[in-house]
């Protein structure tokens, strides 16, 4: 694989899950990509345990080669050439690991350890649709590098 995504919770969004299934299959000829969730932290009044449970969490999938790209409103905007030149210089290294985070965001140790840490949007977006977003913009890129027509 090429690509791993890390996601907070398992989806139950149809919608969603139809696209990103959709943006699967497509990614398979250029390496592919893999999906993994972790357990959800119950909130019981402190957001940044919650953050910190996470992030240990996903930080547990991170082996030593991966390049993990944390997503979150803090990071680089980063538009289309950018962000495929980061997806192409990660995937020639090793596996480019993208986590998404839970409800209230990533924690700190998360973001510290990020090969890099970007945003998809300067708007504030529901996690399927930053789920989404992601997976055609993966797609879109691969597409670029390969010099396939789709992205225009």
């Amino acid at each position: 694989m090429r690509f791993r995504v890390l996601t907070v919770g398992r989806s139950r969004c149809s919608w969603a899950n139809e696209a990103v299934e959709d943006y699967t299959k497509r990614l398979r000829r250029h390496g592919g990509v893999e999906e993994v969730s972790v357990k959800q932290s119950t909130f019981r009044g402190d957001v940044e345990a919650v953050r910190d449970a996470e992030a240990a969490a996903l930080l547990a999938k991170i082996g030593p080669r991966d390049r993990l790209v944390a997503l979150d409103e803090r990071g680089l905007q980063l538009d289309t050439s950018k962000f495929t030149r980061l997806v192409d210089t990660g995937r020639q290294a090793g596996t480019v690991v993208f986590a998404l985070g839970g409800p209230y965001g990533h924690g700190a140790a998360l973001r510290e350890q990020a090969w890099r840490v970007v945003r998809l949007s300067d708007l504030v977006l529901n996690h399927e649709v930053a789920r989404v977003l992601l997976y055609e913009q993966l797609y879109r890129s691969m597409t670029i590098v390969a010099g396939v027509p789709y992205h225009h």
